[in-house]
């Protein structure tokens, strides 16, 4: 009997299907990776009520109306005075968080303006605030 072969055999080794499952792992490991490291279990110490310090004192909350009006805690301030009034309203304190209430109509040059001035005295720490917008 004769063996009449078409075929040639193949003397490399197929690697697509190791290809194949290497991008499935890799796939997989790409979405589980962010879900193990945002997951992390920390036991916060536990305090009395009395160690925690509060604050009762009322937020620096600066703000700018539509015509350019400057109010530190609701008392009118001129640019040029915004360094002692700041400074007085915080008690020296320059790690307060100063907060910005800024119309919508505000030129944005002016508010970095005022921005830069603020940081040039020492308070770095700013918060703009925002309403929320209802989609409705």
């Amino acid at each position: 009997m004769i063996k009449v072969e078409d075929e040639e055999e193949i003397s490399d080794i197929n690697i697509t299907p190791f290809i194949d499952v290497m991008l499935v792992l890799l796939i997989a490991f790409i979405v589980t990776i962010p879900l193990v490291t945002t997951s992390i279990d920390v036991e916060l110490p536990k305090v009395a009520q009395d160690d925690v310090k509060q604050s009762n004192k009322k937020p620096t909350i600066l703000s700018i109306d539509k015509n350019r009006l400057l109010k530190v805690n609701d008392i009118n301030v001129e640019l040029e005075n915004i360094e002692d009034i700041l400074l007085k309203q915080t008690n020296n304190s320059k790690d307060e968080v100063i907060f910005f209430y800024v119309d919508k109509d505000v030129n944005y040059e002016f508010l970095m303006k005022i921005i830069t001035k603020i940081k040039k005295i020492g308070y770095l720490k700013i918060a703009l605030s925002a309403e929320i917008k209802n989609d409705n």
